[in-house]
């Protein structure tokens, strides 16, 4: 188990390889109705890249007394060691094992270079800060009427919770919520950004083209896994709040099947407290192996 060194390739990174091209004809044949289990045969899950979420100076997102990006880290680091204590053949490679801030290029980047079978980038949710007015009292004004005196406070829903898994997709603009821009904010960290990612801004209505264009080409094996993931989630009793197709800057140049799933609302203190106890750490990760490993017995054989 291991962390690369940060890679210097940019955005030219190729997507095809011999174990991409080979899912990619065995999912042809499958929808063809042609017997493929002897070409899937084949093909192994032999690396996966874990990805810790945000981390370093990209961190802000906080609940009660724990940040995303460490409760992000060490579900990814236990997922990580889960993952290589039950499938010893398989290789999993950190994007992070530290509070390191790693560009999201550069996390994609990672997993391309090692030529990995899965991506998996793990993250917390968050509810928006909204603003309301109060009367906090009264006065009098020049004309002695009584008025009320308003103030404005900033709050976010605590009660909002459930998880989600997140696929590339090519979701409109106005589609694209809070919680996806929040995760496309990150690229505003990196230096250079706009080389980086031919001048996204996740506000402009072309740059949501751009991400579209970039488009996932594991579609249908990313949808799989995102499923398998819920499913695994709704057995534990988890909210489902479901699989979703988004514009995701981390998602978007992946050479293999990737996802971005939310474990849970740190804005929720009950989850909060679950994502960070010893028994919903255990819950959590091994929801995620059972369904890495579903995934693997159904393209291997």
């Amino acid at each position: 188990m291991f962390i690369p060194k940060r890679s210097k390739l940019m955005k030219n990174i190729p997507l095809v390889r011999p174990n991409a091209i080979l899912i990619i004809f065995i999912s042809a044949l499958s929808i063809l109705g042609i017997d493929n289990q002897l070409l899937a045969q084949e093909y192994k899950i032999k690396t996966i890249v874990i990805d810790a979420g945000h981390g370093g100076k990209d961190g802000s997102t906080r609940g009660l007394y724990s940040t995303e990006k460490d409760v992000a880290l060490k579900t990814a680091l236990r997922l990580g060691k889960l993952i290589q204590d039950s499938l010893k053949d398989v290789k999993v490679i950190f994007t992070r094992q530290d509070d390191t801030f790693i560009p999201l290029y550069e996390r994609i980047a990672i997993a391309n270079n090692a030529k990995a079978d899965l991506f998996i980038s793990i993250h917390c949710n968050d509810m928006p800060v909204y603003s309301s007015r109060y009367i906090s009292g009264y006065t009098r004004n020049k004309k002695g009427k009584k008025v009320p005196i308003y103030k404005t406070r900033y709050v976010k829903s605590t009660s909002t919770k459930g998880v989600e898994t997140f696929v590339s997709g090519s979701g409109r603009v106005n589609e694209q919520d809070a919680a996806i821009k929040r995760e496309n904010a990150s690229i505003f960290l990196e230096d250079n950004y706009k080389e980086n990612y031919d001048g996204f801004n996740p506000d402009d209505p072309e740059s949501a083209i751009i991400l579209s264009l970039m488009k996932n080409t594991f579609r249908t094996q990313s949808l799989k896994l995102a499923k398998l993931v819920q499913d695994e989630y709704i057995q534990v009793g988890r909210i489902n709040r479901g699989v979703q197709e988004k514009s995701l800057a981390v998602l978007a140049r992946a050479g293999m099947p990737a996802i971005l799933t939310e474990i849970g609302f740190i804005s929720n203190p009950g989850e909060e407290d679950y994502m960070n106890s010893e028994a919903g750490q255990k819950e959590i990760t091994n929801c995620l192996l059972k369904a890495i490993e579903a995934y693997k017995t159904s393209v291997e054989i």
